[in-house]
């Protein structure tokens, strides 16, 4: 027998786990690059060293969700966790091409592991004892959460050098010793916050090689089930845009504070400042999801339509703004809408599957989100190099306006139609 959480545990576990798990990503974001740098990569080798996570991350999105499904939640997070602490610990030490891309796989290996476990047992849990729970004020205060650790992190990340009395890459490398710390940290608390549902069916080598034989499976059913649901295509198709949205700001948006600050040096800084708000304007945004979907008696169709309109209005406002203070606001402006529509699509799509393909489906949103990101990174470079920044970062409002035409789209069947029924969490 396991233990049974009520649904309030489980939601403050979730929350704090999240948080435990963005904090090290968050540490390690300001110095990663500039560590690298400081040890003689090129910008062309950081990008080749970079290419190589997101290609481990996305060839292992849904295998890895297969694995979470098929040997238990608990041991796929905190071998997430041990691959974290490798990759970072590697990256503070490493000193060539080579190891940078024995660091930047081993956090993709990472990044596969953990994309939809967590997630999928905060689910699972509350639906053991409440299958008709509502999800969505666990799943906001997770987005809080993750936003709450990567903001902390930066933070911490970036003073840290400035204050170890040191110069130079010794001074970057302990950001990256912190950050491994944290992620040791969070296996502890993996291992002793996350109730499996049903017991890890990991507990011997025999079960973990029977789990492994059940990843094919588990994977294929879940495409099956996504290729016929439509709505399931739907929210992936979202997470794609998403993914495309997303890549048009974070890569472009430098850049154009930079010109609109007069030089990089004075853009950098800028745009650190505005990250940190962004991170903050999502963490309320997704607390302020249940009172959106309130609001809009329950509908996830209103909520999400009209929040894409907004923030492809932010952006636009973001693309041509004259100064810095309005490219700021309307910036963070779309990190907040945009907050406070995800927890009410991933409300949907957990209603549309079951304990059994839950962590794949996840995984699947996952990648969606990833292949957008890099749809996005090929795309929307050339098209600012041709026709400018501003060019390019309104493709990326018109990627909002077109997730706001499928969120039209997004209504959920009623009970009973065409719906899988929810198993029982003890059994998955």
């Amino acid at each position: 027998m396991t233990a049974v959480l009520t649904p309030d545990q489980a939601r403050r576990r979730f929350v704090g786990l999240t948080a435990l798990r963005w904090l090290p990503v968050g540490v390690a974001v300001p110095v990663s690059v500039l560590l690298a740098t400081a040890r003689g990569l090129s910008p062309a080798d950081i990008g080749l060293v970079v290419a190589l996570y997101g290609a481990v991350t996305l060839v292992l999105e849904l295998p890895t969700g297969g694995l979470a499904d098929a040997i238990g939640h608990r041991p796929v997070l905190a071998l997430s966790g041990l691959f974290t602490t490798a990759g970072l610990a590697t990256m503070a030490v490493a000193d060539s091409v080579l190891l940078f891309a024995v660091a930047w796989a081993l956090k993709g290996v990472a990044r596969a592991l953990d994309s939809g476990p967590l997630e999928a047992w905060y689910v699972d849990t509350v639906h053991r004892t409440d299958p008709d729970a509502d999800l969505t004020p666990g799943l906001s205060r997770a987005g809080a959460a993750d936003a709450a650790g990567l903001t902390l992190g930066a933070v911490l990340g970036g003073v840290l050098p400035l204050l170890a009395g040191r110069d130079g890459a010794a001074a970057l490398a302990l950001p990256l010793l912190l950050a491994a710390g944290f992620a040791m940290g969070h296996v502890v608390a993996v291992l002793l916050l996350v109730v499996p549902v049903s017991p890890d069916r990991a507990s011997s080598l025999g079960a973990l090689r029977a789990g492994v034989r059940e990843v094919p499976l588990v994977v294929s059913s879940t495409v099956r089930l996504v290729l016929r649901d439509r709505l399931l295509r739907l929210l992936l198709t979202v997470s794609l845009l998403v993914g495309i949205v997303l890549t048009s700001l974070e890569l472009l948006g430098p850049l154009h504070f930079a010109e609109l600050a007069g030089s990089p040096e004075v853009g950098s800084a800028v745009f650190g400042v505005v990250t940190a708000i962004s991170f903050a304007a999502a963490a309320v945004g997704s607390l302020l999801a249940p009172a959106a979907g309130r609001a809009a008696g329950g509908s996830v169709v209103l909520v999400s339509a009209v929040t894409s309109v907004l923030a492809a209005g932010a952006i636009a406002a973001f693309a041509v703004a004259p100064g810095v203070v309005l490219a700021a606001v309307a910036y963070s402006a779309f990190y907040l809408l945009n907050g406070a529509a995800w927890p009410l699509r991933k409300q949907l799509m957990h209603d549309q599957t079951t304990s059994s393909q839950r962590s794949t489906t996840v995984s699947a949103s996952s990648l969606a989100l990833m292949v957008g990101g890099i749809l996005g990174n090929l795309l929307l470079p050339r098209l600012a190099d041709s026709a400018g920044l501003p060019t390019g970062l309104l493709a990326g409002a018109a990627g909002m306006l077109l997730l706001a035409l499928v969120s039209l789209g997004l209504r959920a069947r009623p009970a009973g139609v065409g719906r899988p029924a929810q198993r029982s969490a003890v059994a998955g």
